[in-house]
C-alpha cells in the first residue's frame, strides 16, 4: 500500500462513525489551522477545507450554526458572505487540551492535587459543572468531589466564573508531601479515571496511524491537499483522547502506558506533513480582507520546534492554486 491508500482508509473510518461529529472536527480545525492564522475565516473556505473528508456543505452549515448557538463560534456578515471566528469562551474551553497536544512532555509533578467540591451547587448546575470538569480530564474522587494533578486554583477560577458556579464551589489545593505513598495513590487513580479505557484508546490511535507513518517512510505519495486531511484527522483523533487524559505523572501510570508512544507518533507524523499542508492552505483560506496570513511564530514552537531537525522526506509538487470566489 501507499501513504495515500492509508489516508483513504483513515478518512473512510472517520466517515463511518455515528454520529458523525462534524462540529468537533471543526473545533479541531480551528485549533490546529485557523487560530494560528488569526482565527477568522470565510464559510466557503471552511467548506473547501473539509470537503475531501466527506463533510458536505450542508453539514458544515448546520454544524457552524450549532457551534454559534453553543457559544463556540461567532459570526460576522459582510455582504452575502459569512465569516466565523472562535469566541473567547470557546477558546478557553479547549485551550488546555490543545496546549497538551503540541507539548513534548509534562512538567515534573510536585505531588499537589486540585480538589473541587460540588456539593453546594444546585443539582442542574452541579451536573453541568461536573461534565465541564470531566471534559478537562478531572477525575471523580468521591461523590461531589473532582480531582486533578496539574490544574491549579488560579486556572480554574475564571472557568467557574464563566459557568456561573464560582460562589458555590469549593476549590482546594493540597500540600505536596515528602512521602507520596505511590501504592495508595495508584489505587486512588484507578478509581478516579478509567485508565484501561484510556490506554485502549491510545492503543487504537497507534494502530490507526502507524501504517501511515510506515508508508511515509517508504512510499510517500501524499499531495498537499492529502496532508491537510491527514493533519486534521491526526490532531482530531489525538485531541479527543487528551480531553480525558489528566497527564498523570509516570509514577502513577502503568509501565507499558501507550500514551508515551502515541505522543511520539503524533509528533513525528505532524512534522512530516505540516509544511506540505501549509502550501495548500495559503491558496485555500480567506477572510473578508483576502487570503489568511501565515501562521504566527508560536505555531512553529509546536512539538519542540517544527523548523529544526525535521525529518527529511521529499514533498510532492504543489497543486495549482484554487480559484477563490
Amino acid at each position: 500500500m501507499s501513504a495515500k491508500h492509508q489516508l483513504e482508509s483513515l478518512v473512510q473510518d472517520f466517515q463511518k462513525k455515528r454520529p458523525l461529529r462534524a462540529g468537533s472536527l471543526i473545533i479541531t480545525t480551528y485549533g490546529d489551522i485557523l487560530h494560528p492564522r488569526g482565527g477568522n475565516v470565510w464559510l466557503g473556505s471552511l467548506m473547501k477545507l473539509l470537503k475531501p473528508m466527506g463533510i458536505s456543505e450542508r453539514l458544515v452549515r448546520t454544524s457552524v450554526y450549532r457551534l454559534v448557538q453553543e457559544g463556540w463560534l461567532q459570526t460576522e456578515k459582510v455582504g452575502r458572505c459569512s465569516y466565523y471566528s472562535i469566541t473567547g469562551s470557546g477558546l478557553r474551553r479547549f485551550q488546555q487540551a490543545f496546549e497538551h497536544v503540541y507539548s513534548l512532555g509534562t512538567d515534573d509533578w510536585n505531588g499537589s492535587w486540585c480538589l473541587v467540591f460540588l456539593n453546594q451547587l444546585d443539582p442542574d448546575t452541579r451536573s453541568r459543572v461536573r461534565e465541564e470538569l470531566k471534559w478537562l480530564s478531572f477525575g471523580s474522587m468521591a461523590t461531589g468531589v473532582m480531582e486533578h494533578p496539574r490544574f491549579t486554583y488560579h486556572e480554574l477560577v475564571p472557568l467557574l466564573q464563566e459557568w456561573g458556579a464560582l460562589d458555590d464551589t469549593i476549590v482546594m489545593q493540597t500540600q505536596p508531601l515528602a512521602q507520596r505513598s505511590p501504592k495508595a495513590l495508584r489505587r486512588q487513580v484507578k478509581e478516579s479515571w478509567n485508565l484501561d479505557e484510556l490506554g485502549f484508546r491510545y492503543k487504537r490511535f497507534l494502530e490507526q496511524f502507524r501504517p501511515l507513518w510506515r508508508e511515509l517512510e517508504t512510499n510517500d505519495n501524499l499531495s498537499p491537499q492529502d496532508c491537510i486531511s491527514a493533519r486534521i484527522l491526526l490532531i482530531h483523533e489525538y485531541r479527543k483522547i487528551l480531553l480525558r487524559d489528566p497527564l498523570l505523572p509516570d509514577e502513577l501510570l502503568p509501565g507499558d502506558w501507550e500514551g508515551r508512544s502515541a505522543k511520539q507518533l503524533c509528533r513525528n507524523l505532524y512534522r512530516v506533513i505540516y509544511s506540505r499542508a501549509d502550501e495548500h492552505l495559503a491558496t485555500l483560506l480567506e477572510n473578508a480582507s483576502g487570503p489568511l496570513p501565515g501562521p504566527s511564530q508560536g505555531f512553529y514552537r509546536r512539538f519542540g520546534g517544527l523548523l529544526d531537525d525535521a525529518p527529511a522526506f521529499t514533498a510532492p509538487a504543489s497543486t495549482p492554486a484554487i480559484e477563490t470566489a
